[in-house]
């Protein structure tokens, strides 16, 4: 069971009780090598992106949550009435004012490429000359460069104790340190359990797979999970090869390299999003079954097409839910075929 100093200074005591220390401010922060420090645990936060306001959810500060922006899939479906009546900033990227105006205590992102260097919300200098303290999940900057590219590259494979860290600090900030250490323990449980579900499967030592996220366009190369990217992650903690071998976290790659590997399966990304028609998963579907090049791979021809929730694509707590999926659905295909 994992346990994060950052947010839980824990001793045992008494009957074999855990206790938690509080949070002392003022709490000095680094994420993504800009510092912050925060006088008190925050009574507002604006949420830019699913993955940190699904953990603000979670860890039940729902009522500190301001406003939220950037979703590509709806709400897990547990907070859906909480989340009706937060705000919506926008779906996609929020305008710089409309995060402002809300005067947040703390705005946490998701991505640099919404608060970064060149970022299309604002750089955490914009926010700071405005007296709000930015922080961005650790997943987004620890072993991954985001100078070359707006998603970037992932230098190191994602590892899940990010993920928890994150979730783990977040607690830290707002000093529920015991709430973070149920939700970590619960997620660990259930990565842990997924990945025996998989052994237990004894799938072929040839099995390879490649992750689809979408398409600017049908006629183009897709966009594919990089080799150190959470699906990269997913399949490496299953015994799967990624056919993909590029650091970027989502390259683009032509089908008929694609083809050229023969994925055992393709897993495509499901969402509400609209972007491109490729974010449509019948679309996805339907190309997949038609295209000459797509439709001779060994994926296509035994229907080994796995639905996979976009937004666990990325680094959220859905990523622990599509490896329970990944699994699942890996445990119902014959590869004897």
């Amino acid at each position: 069971m994992l346990r994060l100093t950052t947010a839980i200074a824990a001793s045992v005591v008494g009957f074999g009780q855990a206790a938690y220390a509080s949070t002392e401010y003022p709490l000095t922060l680094t994420s993504c090598g800009h510092e912050i420090t925060l006088e008190q645990a925050p009574e507002s936060v604006v949420s830019i992106g699913q993955a940190p306001t699904e953990m603000l959810y979670m860890l039940g500060l729902g009522d500190k949550v301001a406003g939220t922006a950037l979703w590509i899939s709806p709400v897990l479906e547990e907070f859906a009435e909480l989340d009706a009546k937060i705000e919506r900033l926008s779906d996609n990227a929020p305008s710089y004012e409309s995060v402002i105006t809300k005067q947040p205590d703390l705005v946490i992102s998701a991505y640099e490429w919404m608060v970064g260097p060149s970022g299309m919300v604002g750089t955490p200098e914009m926010f700071d000359d405005a007296g709000i303290p930015v922080w961005t999940l650790p997943t987004e900057c620890v072993g991954k460069d985001n100078n070359q590219s707006m998603d970037g590259i992932r230098t190191d494979l994602f590892d899940t104790a990010l993920l928890y860290e994150s979730i783990a600090t977040l607690a830290h900030i707002f000093d529920v340190a015991e709430r973070g250490d149920d939700v970590v323990t619960d997620l660990q449980a259930r990565e842990d359990a997924a990945v025996a579900k998989a052994e237990r499967l004894s799938l072929p030592a040839d099995l390879s797979g490649v992750f689809w996220y979408s398409s600017a366009d049908l006629s183009i190369d897709p966009y594919v999970a990089g080799i150190n990217s959470v699906p990269g992650w997913m399949m490496s903690k299953l015994g799967i090869r990624n056919v993909v071998t590029s650091e970027e976290e989502w390259p683009t790659v032509g089908w008929e390299t694609i083809a050229r590997s023969n994925p055992t399966f393709i897993a495509a990304a499901k969402m509400d999003r609209r972007r491109f028609p490729a974010d449509d998963i019948e679309v996805k579907r339907e190309f997949l079954y038609a295209d000459p090049v797509t439709r001779a791979t060994e994926a296509v021809k035994h229907d080994h097409i796995i639905e996979i929730d976009a937004h666990a694509m990325d680094p959220s707590v859905r990523s622990i839910f599509a490896l329970e999926t990944l699994a699942d659905k890996l445990a119902e295909f014959d590869f004897s075929e």
